[in-house]
């Protein structure tokens, strides 16, 4: 219990630092560094790996699946690069909740700062939940994969390009308990005009938000799941990919269109992720190769997004006529 404890006294030590050091006075976030802390937090990340191998050889956590250190390791990082690219395609949503509500550049981080903090308390639950009935229902394992067979085919149809977070059914709930306004208020959440308690659009977008990480979690839990049972590494390692979120946020929203291509390596880990769950009991992979599917998955959409140009509209094509 006690790892558990100091694990999740360092993540509340990471965001106080965050919040009330590095970004106590709000600013854009500018591409060099969020660069730098996308690449800061994968380094946390990575180094962690070194603490899960030091708590399995030491036997100073619970090991219910009975992991060498060494596999233990493997299951980290490979967990962790699941989360991680998984969150790729919940950065493409943010941008999009974000243009929707008009957030000024300037709000964004204290948006995402307080979504992610959620974040990290709906996810332990749902982790919780998940390992309990993987370990009490074998066979909620099928069930797992084909919810992932399915979320990649529809992926891959592309169901969830004309996403409207002001058409939503939660922007309308939000509406019926709280007046909206339509102006911000600086960074406030909540504003009180004329005696009347009113949410800011920030707040609006900070639900959506969240309840958006909700419905990602739903794919990237049972795809960590997968790939162990293992408690402490499952929540270890999707926390950790969590906490780069926002700064990925802003590294890769700024280049959305050079990746247009990351789709079909999110469709590609989804299914073999989703298929490794379904003959989990007749085909035991091993972990390297989890690690090379998705490594090479990655590394395969991002490289055809820089090298093969795009496609010209025919209304561009006849104005070039």
């Amino acid at each position: 219990m006690w790892v558990w404890i100091l694990f999740i006294a360092l993540i509340i030590v990471f965001l106080a630092l965050d919040l009330g050091v590095f970004n106590k006075n709000e600013h854009v976030i500018k591409t060099k560094e969020a660069a730098i802390w996308t690449a800061v937090w994968v380094s946390v990340a990575m180094a962690f790996s070194g603490v899960i191998y030091w708590l399995f050889n030491a036997g100073l956590v619970e090991n219910p699946t009975n992991l060498t250190p060494n596999n233990a390791v493997l299951k980290y990082i490979t967990g962790y690069l699941i989360e991680l690219s998984l969150s790729i395609d919940n950065v493409f949503v943010i941008a999009v909740i974000f243009s929707a509500f008009k957030i000024p550049a300037l709000y964004q981080h204290r948006v995402l700062f307080w979504g992610i903090l959620g974040a990290i308390v709906f996810r332990g639950l749902m982790i919780l939940f998940g390992v309990a009935l993987i370990t009490k229902f074998e066979w909620i394992i099928y069930v797992f994969g084909v919810f992932l067979l399915w979320t990649a085919y529809k992926m891959l149809k592309g169901d969830d390009e004309n996403f409207k977070p002001k058409d939503s059914w939660i922007f309308k709930q939000i509406g019926k308990v709280y007046p909206i306004t339509s102006d911000f208020h600086g960074h406030d959440f909540f504003v009180t005009l004329k005696g009347l308690r009113a949410a800011t659009p920030l707040f609006v977008a900070l639900v959506v938000i969240e309840l958006t990480d909700v419905l990602f979690a739903l794919d990237s839990i049972p795809a960590i799941l997968a790939i162990t049972a293992d408690p402490f590494i499952v929540f270890s390692s999707n926390i950790l990919a969590i906490l780069g979120l926002r700064s990925m946020y802003f590294l890769i929203s700024r280049m959305l269109e050079k990746f247009r291509y990351i789709n079909y390596s999110l469709v590609v880990i989804l299914a073999f992720v989703g298929l490794k769950m379904l003959f989990s009991h007749q085909v035991e992979l091993p972990e390297w190769l989890s690690l090379a599917v998705i490594s090479v998955a990655l590394i395969s959409g991002i490289v055809a997004s820089l090298l093969i140009p795009e496609k010209k509209t025919s209304e561009a094509v006849e104005q070039n006529d």
